[in-house]
């Protein structure tokens, strides 16, 4: 467990993230990560939370529409 403060940053507040912390996320400056609320509290991750149910629905239709998307590629 990793220990953070609270701290205002111009208007806002915030918290700085410990080098340990942003190498188990694989974040660096710059990056967007996501807060996602679960049953067990709020989950930091650099992950959309409905990505990877967005790619399933993207590999359906081409999938469903490979003839139409590879004339339309030509």
């Amino acid at each position: 467990m990793l220990k953070v403060k609270v701290t205002a940053i111009g208007n806002s507040m915030g918290i700085v993230l410990p080098k340990e912390a942003l190498a188990k996320l694989h974040a660096d400056k710059g990056d967007v990560l996501f807060l996602v609320d679960t049953p067990e509290g709020l989950t930091l991750t650099p992950y959309q939370q409905d990505f990877e149910v967005q790619m399933d629905a993207a590999k359906k239709v081409m999938k469903k529409y490979r003839n139409a998307l590879r004339k339309l590629a030509k």
